[in-house]
């Protein structure tokens, strides 16, 4: 059973210099699929393309909190006719990012509900960002019925109390290198309440590094660390770990079980 790569950014400049091997390697290191995700205007058209360009891609569509300020209607008109593509399989990534806390939090709010709601028009699921803004981001998503919706909070950073309100709506949580890290306890303690089959791996690639690899630059090969760490959490193999994550990726992704590892 091959890694599901849920979230990575493989048309980040980071990857400019070795993209097209790296990605032609992936399959045969161990990594069936990969969901590229777009966070400006720009790298929704990249990873468009990206997404039908390689069959074991898939691509997701949204725009990140800290890209709104000059977000248009126009925009959001070409996200929605592109969604219509086979390998777009979410709206994302969208939320909320009080860390930088730039643009305005208003202007933040006001397009993460309206690209919750192009997500219910295009029926398909969300890959939500969300950072030091736990409350605002769980009552916009209440407002919106997101649960209707269905998706995954990308990079899972708070505690067991909101992983429990997530999971409630039926929303997956995200899982990268962090669990890795040394001061990782929150996570850890999420990991080892929230049930398996709510969970998937994810690389946020080029970011966030798992020990060993803390750090430097982040690819889908790094992957069995972070399974590795989730095994021992679980009390379970890594074979285990991959095979129920790249369940649960399918299913949140709403890929037909004999359609996500195309060659």
């Amino acid at each position: 059973m091959r890694v599901f790569d849920t979230h990575a950014h493989y048309d980040d400049e980071a990857f400019d210099e070795d993209r097209e091997s790296l990605i032609g390697s992936l399959r045969e290191n161990g990594i069936g699929n990969v969901c590229n995700i777009g966070a400006s205007m720009e790298s929704c058209r990249t990873t468009l393309a990206m997404a039908e360009e390689y069959p074991f891609f898939y691509g997701a569509l949204g725009i990140h909190p800290n890209e709104t300020k000059d977000l248009t209607e126009e925009d959001m008109d070409w996200l929605r006719k592109a969604s219509g593509s086979e390998k777009i399989v979410a709206i994302g990534e969208i939320g909320l990012d009080y860390y930088w806390d730039e643009p305005d939090r208003g202007i933040q709010k006001y397009w993460f509900g309206r690209q919750l709601e192009l997500a219910r028009e295009v029926r398909r699921p969300v890959v939500i960002h969300s950072r030091d803004a736990a409350k605002d981001t769980f009552d916009i998503m209440k407002e919106h019925r997101a649960e209707e919706i269905g998706g995954v909070i990308h990079c899972f950073s708070y505690g067991r109390d909101m992983a429990r309100e997530f999971l409630n709506l039926g929303f997956y949580l995200g899982i990268g290198g962090v669990l890795t890290f040394g001061n990782a306890k929150k996570l850890k303690e999420v990991v080892e309440y929230a049930p398996l089959d709510r969970l998937v791996l994810e690389t946020d690639c080029p970011y966030l590094a798992p020990v060993p690899n803390r750090g430097k630059r982040n690819t889908s090969y790094n992957l069995p660390y972070v399974a590795d760490a989730m095994a021992e959490i679980k009390g379970l193999s890594r074979e285990e770990i991959i095979r129920v994550t790249n369940r649960n990726a399918k299913q949140l992704y709403r890929l037909a079980p004999g359609k996500a590892e195309r060659n």
